[in-house]
């Protein structure tokens, strides 16, 4: 057992998930106990207060005396007399508003359960500033008195005598606040400045100072009174952490100074009496009292988790705590007399002593035995050659687990939450619906985790209340950790994504390289649709359509999207879903035949409905257990041309984008310019006229504000265009994928071609990178002769205009619908063009509609109004596939099908001649045909 370890006394957790800081943590006789024994107060940023009458070994529930909940953050607990006409201590509390003076008194119990603490608020003061921390003492020299110096945020020190307030005072040249303190000898404050200087302020010239009702109105000339002048200072160059003024009789009043890398201790009139340099980081001190005559004894807590007691600058001893405080306070209990109590900021409250306890074990003697020198030999080996093979061995990174460390759990309540906790933008009415869900973390490695920090991301505009969270332990106890994050909608955009992805990050130890490494541990939260959008009545026209076909009966909507209608047992075959703060989407199903349409006004808000409904009715159909599996398609054409205009909107985006830093960067060279002109004339020892230079300067200062602005829009306008981009490249993705009969590999390959995430830098922006994917996949596996494949690449820069990429987009789509694949091993194995290697692998169509017997219903007046005229996607070449130096090839052929319909057709289903319906059966039965490999005029041919 180590000697440099702080012994362990008692220890608790101050609740959880709760921030401390430095004035958290007091210690004193707050019930006025006539043993005069310690109590320990802590208070946190969450309000609430706590006080413990700790008993060894280990916490009991009865060693936390009170727990009150206040309604503002806890900045700093104090115990002193702040009443009048009581020599009793009471305790004050520091709220960012509010000062709150409270007793605490026992009441006996009249039952078995034993006496119980009651707090009283005595008195309080509501502040017009903002706190930042607070002092006190017997100012002016008064007797059996305590009052209190508040310090705001903004630098006044507002004094209270007790109940009453006294005065308010600004410091001067104040930029931000810092630690602040009480000197009973010389009646003055002193303060750490902005300027690393330590202050001192007699409390006779604060009182007489010139009252200012603003920080302002201290460089005002025709303020009258006395201007407030500093007593001392003393500069220590380092900013400052904490000050404490330690009085007694054994040694001289000494002023201790905390800094960053040293500490300070100062005399009563500013000399330095001396100052140790530290090789580590304090995080807190206390001083206390000494046996040797002169001297004071000072502890130090650092971020490596060691305690140092020095005397004077003298190291007496080093202990090793189990966690960095940042309070740290000596404190004397019944059973223990200078107990040293830490605090860190998650809670975790420890109290220890120093020194050490004797060990009563006795090493037992070895027992007898002989040593078989023939099995220590083989063991030698077997080692020396293990020692060998990890030495050559090149693996750097640890190889995985069998299983992970740290496990994450997400429970989904299928109901959201009674009472909504999304927050409210100002000038918005509406409030949303939030959903709460459980993190649960569950630690499976062999000891502690320290320091997990858990994040979460989710895709807009679905918001949560808690992004981050930081564990400071798991595992040391057999339960698990959770933690209730909620996730509402914010409104305003249609969200691309229904998930959210939670990573939990923290360190190990390796076992390979003895260090700690870091590891990581991802989960996926799938949100009900309920979150993001609510049911609302269907409308019957809008200006983009998409017809979902299938090889099922139609069925019951309200039974699909029971949480989008108020009765689900009535049938409908019509459901109005609107986003909330964005467009309606209605979802009809036809009663006679096996369709489905999707329309809304906005084109890109039909993606998250269209995959909720192929999902929903895929899950529908699994539970019923029936026998053929539900098939969705469609049917196309493609409605590219609504998705161009997507693309057209974001890149126009980016181009305004890099105009307005174009300009942000002349103008900034103007200015820079107009600055050194404006300053070789004022050095001029003879003056010359300005010749009009500062005006030019002034208008180039707006215009660089006007442009910055400007850019900050552009900026969001981005963003916007990004969010509908992601959406309509998500539901063009999904058609393609019905539209071809896809399988669930090459819509992998699709999906990291035309990606849908959509990202930008300041190299590289998302249509640059489109590009280059689809280009690489006409050139490999959609390839149609080895004349394709032998193009050259070019540099990835940022184009003039889409037309490249949009010809590029409509060339794949021509190419997958005549059987291409997205198989990249096809291209690498043989030399074989793209036709050749991939006729092998048609796809089967979906078998003709049964019930398609009527020749209109009310929910199919069109294919899709919102796809892309066939002749224009018919007209799309290849040239873009091919070198500027190659030979053009020819266009390809219009896909103009006969407007007879064949012999077999009319067998299998009723269609009227020259309709809509007939145009749409031909092209599908086109597009199987040319997937299986047969001629393009096998459909004439029939």
């Amino acid at each position: 057992m180590s000697l440099f370890k702080a012994r362990d006394w008692w220890a608790t957790y101050a609740g959880s998930d709760e921030e401390f800081d430095l004035g958290c943590l007091c210690v004193a006789n707050i019930d006025n106990n006539g043993l005069q024994l310690d109590k320990i107060i802590v208070g946190s940023f969450h309000g609430i207060l706590r006080i413990y009458c700790p008993k060894p070994p280990h916490f009991k529930p009865e060693d936390l005396m009170l727990e009150v909940q206040l309604q503002q953050p806890i900045l700093q607990v104090e115990a002193g007399k702040f009443v009048s006409g009581v020599d009793q201590l009471h305790l004050a509390v520091l709220h960012p508003r509010k000062l709150a003076v409270y007793s605490v008194s026992v009441v006996s119990g009249a039952v078995e359960h034993g006496n119980h603490y009651t707090l009283k608020m005595m008195y309080e003061h509501i502040l017009e500033r903002t706190a930042y921390n607070m002092t006190y003492g017997p100012f002016g020299s008064v007797k059996n008195k305590d009052f209190i110096c508040i310090q705001s945020m903004d630098g006044m020190l507002s004094f209270f005598e007790q109940e009453s307030f006294a005065f308010g005072r600004f410091l001067p040249g104040f930029l931000l606040p810092g630690p602040l303190s009480y000197v009973p000898k010389t009646d003055s404050f002193v303060t750490c400045s902005s300027s690393r200087l330590i202050e001192s302020y007699k409390y006779q010239t604060l009182a007489v100072a010139t009252d200012a009702n603003t920080k302002e109105d201290i460089g005002n000339k025709k303020v009258s009174g006395k201007k407030l002048t500093i007593d001392w200072s003393s500069n220590i160059g380092e900013s400052a952490i904490d000050i404490v003024v330690f009085t007694s009789a054994n040694a001289p009043l000494s002023i201790y100074v905390l800094g960053e890398r040293s500490l300070f201790c100062l005399n009563e009139n500013g000399s330095v009496r001396f100052m140790k340099k530290f090789e580590y980081n304090p995080s807190c001190f206390i001083p206390y009292n000494s046996v040797v005559e002169e001297t004071v004894n000072a502890l130090v807590a650092t971020y490596n988790k060691t305690l140092m007691i020095y005397q004077d600058v003298t190291l007496a001893w080093a202990a090793q705590l189990p966690h960095i405080p940042v309070a740290l306070k000596v404190a004397s209990f019944q059973e223990l007399q200078g107990v040293i109590v830490t605090l860190d900021e998650g809670g975790y409250l420890h109290c220890a002593y120093l020194g050490t306890d004797p060990s009563m074990m006795v090493t037992p003697a070895p027992e007898a035995r002989d040593i078989n020198y023939e099995e220590a030999d083989v063991e030698m080996k077997e080692l020396q050659k293990e020692i060998r093979e990890s030495t050559i061995s090149s693996e750097i990174l640890p190889k995985a687990q069998q299983r992970e460390d740290l496990v994450i759990s997400v429970n989904v309540p299928t109901s959201l939450d009674a009472v909504s906790q999304s927050t409210i933008d100002e000038g918005d009415d509406e409030t949303f619906p939030s959903i709460t869900v459980t993190i649960t973390l569950k630690s499976q490695a062999p000891s502690p985790l320290e320091n997990v920090v858990l994040s979460v991301i989710s895709s807009p505009p679905i918001m949560c209340n808690r992004s981050s969270i930081v564990f400071p332990i798991i595992g040391d106890r057999s339960e698990p950790v959770s933690a209730e994050i909620s996730f509402y909608s914010r409104g305003g955009s249609i969200p691309c994504s229904l998930k959210a992805q939670v990573t939990a990050t923290y360190v190990t130890n390796s076992v390979f390289v003895f260090i700690e490494a870091p590891r990581v541990a991802q989960t996926d939260i799938h949100f009900p649709l309920a979150v993001v959008c609510k049911g609302c009545p269907p409308v019957k026209n809008a200006t983009h359509k998409l017809t979902l076909d299938t090889n099922k009966p139609p069925v019951n909507l309200a039974e699909i999207f029971p949480d989008m209608v108020n009765d689900a047992v009535i049938p409908m075959a019509a459901v109005g879903i609107k986003y909330f703060g964005g467009p309606l989407v209605t979802i009809l199903a036809s009663k006679t035949s096996q369709r489905y349409r999707i329309q809304c006004d906005v084109f890109q808000g039909m993606w998250l409905v269209l995959h909720e409904v192929c999902k929903r009715l895929e899950a529908h159909f699994k539970k019923n257990k029936d026998a053929v599996q539900f098939r969705a398609s469609f049917m196309g054409p493609l409605p590219l041309q609504e998705y161009y205009e997507l693309i057209d909107a974001h890149f126009e985006q980016r181009c305004n984008q890099t105009k307005y830093r174009e300009l942000l960067s002349q103008r900034a060279q103007q200015f820079r310019a107009i600055q050194r002109r404006l300053l070789t004339r004022f050095k001029d020892k003879t003056p010359a006229p300005l010749a009009n230079l500062d005006t030019l300067l002034d208008g180039t200062y707006r215009q660089l504000l006007a442009l910055g602005e400007a850019d900050e829009e552009c900026e969001r306008a981005i963003e916007a265009a990004s969010y509908n981009l992601s959406c309509g490249t998500r539901l063009i993705n999904f058609l393609i994928k019905l539209w071809t009969n896809m399988s669930d590999k090459d819509f992998e390959v699709l999906q990291t071609a035309l990606s849908p995430e959509v990202s930008e830098s300041r190299e590289q922006g998302w249509e640059e990178i489109t590009d280059a994917a689809i280009t690489h996949l006409l050139r490999t596996c959609l390839a149609k002769s080895a004349k394709d494949q032998a193009v050259g690449v070019s540099a990835m820069k940022i184009p003039k205009d889409t037309s490249k990429l949009k010809k590029h987009i409509a060339l794949m789509c021509d190419r997958l619908n005549k059987g291409g694949k997205l198989d990249l091993s096809l291209s690498s194995q043989t030399g074989e063009p793209l036709v050749q290697q991939q006729q092998q692998k048609a796809v089967t169509p979906l078998e003709p509609l049964s019930e398609m017997q009527e020749e209109e219903d009310e929910t199919d007046g069109s294919s899709a109004s919102s796809t892309l005229d066939s002749d224009r996607s018919s007209e799309i070449s290849d040239t873009e596939s091919v070198s500027s130096g190659g030979k053009v090839p020819p266009r390809l052929p219009q896909l103009n099908h006969s407007r007879k319909p064949p012999p077999d057709l009319n067998k299998r289903l009723l269609v009227t001649p020259g309709s809509d319906e007939e145009s749409m059966v031909l092209k599908g039965i086109g597009a199987a045909s040319l997937a299986n490999g047969l001629p393009e005029d096998h459909e004439r041919a029939l």
